[in-house]
């Protein structure tokens, strides 16, 4: 497939019977055939989540120009429920494995990785093959199970004026945001923003006050994402957030990669053949500064594998 026709074209054949899904309206080329300087997001389809990464991360100059040697990294997947990867429920632990070689590679000393899960905790790290794949490469798993890990900070939110983020955030130089696209029954879709529910301790509270803008709330507290990875491998499209069966899974094959969570949810709507503009956090976000969603407007980086 020619890398004009990358994303408007189907990115997989889901496990589900006769499922296509689309990342149609990216339609920004450039004219040589190669990348701009400036790229806003990286988009790869057809390979294997490390082999995608390996190749969206040296378009964007490589590790190096977002980790520096002696930094501590913390990466944050979606670890939330206790179900084995192929359920889609939780990001793909190849990825993380891959990311954290990338990382040290750069020179990190520390990488970390943490979720304030949904099911229980040790399970969760367990089944989802996330833990293995950390201790794999070097990694240090660090529990979220406990309100003694969180520390409260000011938001400059609409709703959200303060929430207790893990300690981990605010001891770390580099925070890598990776979650699993998936649909949501509340929230629609998880992607970039969604996914930093899981860094707070209180999520009841967003839950019960507007959901969708203290998502955005969220998105302009300071401490934000150097580097958001969202994993388009296996793909929930139903009965999310934790799915039912495999027949809720279907492989796009696809991952996308930028500095901005708007602008990577934007398009991961469009994965899930939903406009953006439905989907509220991703709205309220844009309109109030905390990224893109445009995007059609910005150089998007197409490379099919």
């Amino acid at each position: 497939m020619k890398r004009r026709d990358f994303l408007r074209k189907s990115v997989g054949a889901g496990i589900a019977a006769g499922a296509a899904y689309t990342l149609g309206g990216y339609n920004k080329l450039w004219a040589n055939g190669s990348p701009p300087d400036d790229i806003d997001m990286v988009a790869i389809m057809g390979g294997s989540p490390e082999a995608m990464f390996d190749k969206g991360i040296s378009a964007l100059g490589g590790m190096n120009a977002f980790v520096r040697k002696g930094q501590k990294v913390v990466i944050k997947p979606n670890m939330g429920w206790d179900v084995v990867p192929e359920k889609a429920a939780n990001t793909n632990p190849k990825l993380i494995e891959r990311i954290i070689e990338h990382c040290y590679s750069a020179g990190a000393k520390e990488v970390y990785v943490f979720d304030n899960t949904c099911d229980d905790w040790v399970k969760c790290y367990r089944n989802s093959g996330i833990e293995k794949a950390v201790k794999n490469v070097k990694g240090k798993m660090v529990p979220g199970n406990s309100e003694s890990y969180y520390q409260e900070v000011s938001i400059p939110g609409k709703i959200l004026k303060s929430t207790k983020v893990h300690e981990l955030l605010l001891d770390t130089d580099v925070f890598i945001n990776v979650p699993v696209l998936k649909v949501h029954s509340s929230a629609k879709m998880t992607a970039s923003l969604k996914n930093n529910m899981g860094l707070v301790w209180d999520r009841r509270f967003w839950h019960s006050n507007n959901l969708h803008q203290c998502i955005a709330d969220y998105a302009m507290y300071e401490r934000k994402a150097a580097l958001n990875v969202v994993d388009c491998y296996n793909v929930m499209v139903n009965n999310g957030p934790r799915g039912v069966s495999l027949s809720d899974v279907t492989n796009m094959k696809a991952q996308l990669i930028s500095t901005d969570w708007v602008a990577t949810d934007a398009a991961a709507a469009r994965m899930l053949k939903k406009d953006p503009n439905q989907v509220d956090y991703i709205l309220l976000a844009h309109s109030m500064g905390a990224g893109r969603m445009d995007i059609d407007n910005l150089n998007i980086h197409k490379i099919s594998m």
